[in-house]
């Protein structure tokens, strides 16, 4: 591991009780809500367990997860400066948690026009795992807030989920 994502490893920490409602403001800054939409289902990013790393007072990086039957889900994953090492230290210790509760697999979810996303996961072990035409039009009518162009102009319409093996 090279020394930036050996330091940030350092300061990487559980979330505790007191950082929720900085998580809280920092997730509705940089998703528009603390809540995440999947599957239908209305998640409270926030609530949620997971890794973060403090600049200061202010968050510099954070993931949250969320444990299903068989699989540790990323709910959310952000690095205010990309390229430092922190996404990388974040997943890692997100993988170490899953198998530390007998998961075997480390899911994640994005969507159609997020490219980075797409090049940072499989560049860590994800593989790609499945595609799911017209998610994002269906989780619009819930919230009517996700916008209909993405990154790069892409129209915002498809998830592609993201599978890493832990074994």
């Amino acid at each position: 591991m090279n020394a930036t994502a050996s330091s940030a490893d350092a300061a990487l920490r559980a979330i505790e009780p007191h950082d929720r409602e900085r998580i809280r403001a920092f997730l509705q800054q940089r998703w528009g809500s603390a809540t995440i939409q999947l599957d239908g289902r209305a998640i409270d990013a926030a609530a949620l367990p997971g890794f973060i790393t403090r600049d200061g007072e202010a968050i510099a990086a954070l993931i949250t997860l969320l444990d299903e039957s068989e699989h540790c889900e990323i709910v959310t994953l952000d690095a205010v400066r990309a390229q430092a090492g922190l996404g990388t230290a974040l997943v890692e210790r997100a993988a170490q948690r899953a198998r530390a509760l007998g998961l075997a697999r480390l899911l994640t979810r994005t969507t159609n026009d997020n490219l980075d996303a797409l090049r940072f996961y499989q560049r860590r072990g994800f593989r790609l795992h499945r595609l799911v035409p017209g998610a994002i039009d269906l989780e619009r009518e819930a919230d009517p807030a996700i916008p209909l162009l993405g990154r790069h102009g892409i129209p915002l319409r498809d998830e592609i989920s993201l599978i890493r093996e832990l074994a």
